[in-house]
């Protein structure tokens, strides 16, 4: 179930990254040339991918939970199954947090100078830009913060109770993510939180506006980047993912680069490249 979470996962990450020749596209030229449709889909598949991906790393930090405080439990409800069930309702929750951006999101400005952007209904802005504001801080930010800080107590306590290396590394790589995650999105929440009650807590002179647009670009560039992260997170932190990478470059590379430099052993190699990494645990074969 682990492995269908973290498919899952990469795909919220490319689903987001698809998206950004648009955003760029669009900052550089400073005006959006795609027309309506395509003013919706982006945004709303942005946050389609923005909103799954933190809900899938909900799920992941409750999967370990269940499987090391709940083993029993886990045994049971830890299927295939019911990793695919909870992957679609996840989708759909996903969706519905994003469903503002599809029905606001719209191109406004004369024919010069083109802007995709929410339009909100006259006299509601104010409440809207709250509510979007709040809506990312509560279900991007305080939620998953508070759901994980109870899973990692609970495990926690149980592999103090009873330590396990299996289960230490089990919980490595979902933990690191988790804390990346916040890393890089913190600051740009923070940010559109304070822009959201700029008119009731800050002075709105136009030095502060301004300074206040460009922390706005500079935490959403890095948020960003974080779609980017998690495959190199795979890469260093999963185990698994290692000895793939480490069969599949004495295979396809070091043998062939024996053939070429004499002082590599190609015998050895050759008999190292025809051993596959070992299964380890069956839960975690793809990843670990």
């Amino acid at each position: 179930m682990t492995n269908i979470y973290l498919l899952n996962l990469a795909i919220s990450d490319l689903l987001l990254l698809l998206t950004l020749p648009f955003w760029i596209h669009y900052v550089v030229w400073k005006t959006w040339v795609f027309g309506h449709f395509m003013c919706k889909l982006i945004s709303g598949f942005y946050y389609v991918g923005l909103y799954s991906e933190i809900f899938f790393i909900i799920l992941l930090t409750v999967d370990r939970y269940l499987a090391i405080v709940h083993a029993v439990f886990a045994l049971r409800a830890r299927t295939v199954t019911f990793g695919v069930i909870t992957s679609v309702i996840t989708w759909g929750l996903a969706g519905l947090a994003a469903l503002p951006e599809f029905i606001f999101h719209r191109i406004q400005g004369d024919l010069e100078e083109l802007f995709c952007s929410p339009a909100y209904p006259e006299g509601e802005e104010d409440y809207w830009k709250l509510f979007q504001a709040l809506r990312m801080n509560v279900v991007g930010l305080a939620l998953p913060l508070l759901l994980m800080a109870v899973c990692y107590t609970g495990i926690i306590k149980t592999l103090m109770r009873c330590p396990n290396k299996k289960k230490y590394k089990a919980i490595r790589l979902i933990f690191v993510i988790m804390v990346v995650f916040f890393v890089f999105w913190t600051p740009y929440n923070l940010v559109l939180l304070l822009s959201a009650f700029q008119v009731t807590l800050l002075d709105t002179d136009c030095e502060k506006s301004k300074q206040l647009d460009v922390a706005m670009q500079v935490t959403e560039v890095i948020a960003h980047t974080h779609c980017c992260v998690n495959p190199v997170i795979y890469a260093f932190v999963g185990e698994r993912f290692q000895k793939y990478l480490r069969h599949f470059l004495h295979r396809h590379v070091a043998v062939h680069l024996s053939k070429y430099i004499p002082f590599l052993p190609s015998e050895k190699l050759e008999r190292n490249s025809s051993i596959s990494p070992s299964s380890g645990d069956p839960e975690l074969s793809v990843v670990f």
